[in-house]
């Protein structure tokens, strides 16, 4: 059996183990090992197992992503969420589907302190969404907007995302970061529009006008942007102007939550309560951290098997042979990711991809931020795409009684639109994605 059939076959063992339920990690861990056993042996295997784990997990880098994680915790408990929104209620509340893109607007904010889509979903369906609907809003469209709204947190920084694309792709994790904030906001105005249609076409879906607030009260609401606004100035301004790299602008950012947790949340809570608060976001940060570490330590494994096996050398060379222009080659990976994030988790898709997809990609000339901006953006339609949709299953988690999850599927779909219009603005003028990490170091 030549190594090409047997990377043939450690690709189908893979899709195997995780249709029935095994562990990305583990899977990616077991089917790269059985490969690399055949092909070098089982000592060999081993030594290229330990390697890559050591040399994958222990890279400096990757302190980012606890601390990135660690804020996203810190920020959903501290009230940041809740202040923000206020604020942006009381300013564009007052305007016919206002409350709507107050939301969307307050999720592009928190994601500046939290990478994850999820936790960002999650807290504003708990916040937002009850006082969309006390004024009226469609239940289909308050929850769709909370789910849809929470997919900007992976593309603003600190994205969990691009510290994971970075550090497999070998590509520089700070122009990856800087390369998601317009997109980001342009997926903010995408929203914000798909919003006001719909209030437009369907005025009952998006009930009734706040109250007007006062100067007084909108001016007032804005000191409740304090904490978002140092830590957006230490994370884009301190790397922009070079003064920190990703690393060190995680850890001052991180760090700055964390005072603000301890003396500003904390102590509105008794002892016990914030003892266990506290000791409950360290664990979840940890918790989480070990399972993305083990990720991509199987990620490497099976890339190396990959590698090996020649299935990316014959993949390119076939694709490349044909003479298909860098933009097609585009178009067929994603609809590739697009396809697998109706079934998998973002990371795993950039674990499994990667390896096959990015030596294609530099081989065809494609620029690699932009690339990785179109992967990650493509990644995020997954997370509200059925049947996985895992934003959609986060919002549903979280919802009140009387809404299903086929309630949130059927209001994702004008946002999944949204979204497929802002990936094809980004094909027409990938300047977008690449302006800004043009003056990161």
């Amino acid at each position: 059996m030549d190594a090409l059939t047997i990377g043939i076959i450690g690709i189908i063992l893979l899709f195997v183990l995780l249709a029935l339920g095994v562990h990305i990690g583990v899977a990616l861990i077991a089917s790269g090992l059985m490969g690399l056993w055949i092909l070098t042996g089982f000592e060999g295997a081993i030594k290229m197992v330990t390697s890559a784990f050591y040399h994958k997990v222990s890279k400096p880098a990757l302190i980012t992503l606890p601390l990135f994680i660690l804020m996203g915790h810190l920020a959903s408990g501290g009230g940041i969420s809740q202040g923000i929104y206020n604020s942006l209620s009381m300013w564009l509340g007052r305007f016919r589907s206002g409350l709507g893109i107050s939301t969307v607007a307050a999720c592009t904010a928190f994601g500046t302190v939290c990478g994850s889509s999820l936790v960002t979903a999650a807290v504003f369906a708990k916040i937002s969404a009850p006082q969309m609907r006390r004024y009226g809003y469609d239940k289909v469209l308050a929850y769709s907007i909370c789910a849809s709204g929470g997919s900007i947190g992976m593309l603003i920084p600190p994205s969990i995302l691009a510290i994971v694309y970075g550090t497999l792709s070998g590509v520089s994790i700070g122009k990856v970061l800087m390369a998601g904030v317009a997109p980001g906001i342009l997926l903010l105005l995408a929203f914000s529009a798909t919003i006001v249609i719909i209030g437009k076409i369907k005025p009952s879906m998006v009930g009734r006008p706040m109250e007007p607030s006062t100067w007084r009260e909108r001016i007032t609401s804005l000191k409740s942007w304090w904490s978002i606004v140092i830590v957006g100035i230490v994370i884009f301004g301190g790397m922009y102007a070079g003064i920190f790299s990703p690393t060190e602008a995680g850890a001052v950012a991180a760090f700055i939550l964390l005072v603000i947790y301890l003396f500003v949340t904390l102590p509105n809570l008794n002892r016990k309560e914030s003892i266990k608060e506290l000791l409950s976001n360290l664990t979840e940060t940890s918790v989480t951290s070990a399972m993305i570490f083990l990720v991509m330590g199987g990620a490497t494994v099976f890339s190396h098997f990959i590698v090996l096996s020649g299935i990316t050398t014959a993949l390119s060379d076939m694709m490349l042979g044909t003479g298909l222009p860098s933009f097609l080659i585009m178009a067929i990976f994603t609809g590739i990711v697009l396809l697998l994030g109706c079934f998998l988790d973002g990371i795993s898709i950039l674990c499994i991809t990667i390896p096959v997809f990015n030596p294609i990609a530099i081989a065809s000339g494609i620029d690699p931020i932009w690339y990785a901006t179109i992967i990650i953006l493509s990644i995020e339609v997954g997370l509200i795409t059925p049947p996985l949709g895992l934003n959609l299953y986060a919002t549903k988690g979280v919802a009140e009684k009387d809404v299903s999850l086929e309630d949130i599927f059927k209001g994702a779909i004008p946002f999944f639109i949204a979204m497929l219009c802002t990936l094809a603005f980004l094909y027409a003028f990938p300047m977008v994605s690449t302006y800004l990490p043009s003056f990161v170091n």
